[in-house]
């Protein structure tokens, strides 16, 4: 496995396969990250095991050559995340990737007010998928429909939320941190909860720090590899 420890990639076998940690820089895509690694290590076959959203920072578990067969075993570990979402905005991405349709006055909720309603989002729960997703209706992509303005039905699936911390609440914003199982979507627990406090709520900002016993400190910076 490829960590920050390992400072020559010339006599590694990309092309035989190899498992590296990369901290996914702010607004690159999980598949710039993919194509940054084709290009500079100059291999192609290469594959990540759970995309980030552009706008979030942190780890994402990137396989290549004949290690690509082992992405399946990465993509089912629980994540952890922290991050910052704030109180009164509505956007219809769940983020700030797209324009604020509603803003209003945050009420000067307590914590308790805020612990109560977080609980609601501990353990098994239901999540609706956002349309600015990567899943595919059709063989496309949700967001390409949604920057177009069309919705298409999705079905509710359930996820489990191991662990919800309110970190510090300076509100409008509350940084936090979640530790959850696979295909969980921080930012629709954010709107979910934005909603049960009749607010609204976005992600703001959002770093993954942990896949399973991976931690974001062993990553490598993708921007200083070789063009």
């Amino acid at each position: 496995m490829i960590t920050n420890e390992v400072k020559d990639f010339s006599k590694i076998d990309f092309q035989n396969g190899e498992v590296i940690l990369v901290d996914k820089p702010f607004k690159w895509t999980s598949f710039d990250v993919v194509n940054k690694i084709r290009r500079s290590l100059n291999v192609k076959k290469v594959g990540h095991s759970g995309t980030l959203d552009p706008l979030a920072t942190g780890l994402l578990i990137v396989c290549t050559g004949k290690k690509t067969k082992e992405l399946n075993n990465y993509q089912g570990l629980n994540k952890t995340y922290t991050g910052t979402m704030t109180l009164g905005i509505k956007t219809n991405s769940m983020d700030l990737d797209t324009e604020i349709i509603e803003k209003v006055d945050v009420p000067d909720f307590s914590e308790d007010e805020l612990l109560k309603i977080r609980d609601r989002f501990l353990g098994e729960i239901e999540q609706i998928p956002p349309m600015f997703s990567a899943l595919k209706k059709n063989g496309k992509p949700l967001y390409k429909l949604a920057r177009k303005g069309k919705t298409v039905e999705r079905e509710a699936r359930k996820v489990t939320v191991h662990k919800f911390e309110l970190k510090k609440i300076t509100l409008p914003e509350i940084e936090f941190e979640i530790e959850c199982s696979k295909g969980t979507y921080i930012r629709v627990i954010a709107n979910d909860l934005g909603e049960a406090l009749g607010c609204g709520a976005v992600i703001s900002s959002l770093r993954r720090t942990r896949i399973g016993e991976f931690s974001i400190d062993d990553a490598i910076n993708v921007e200083k590899l070789n063009n």
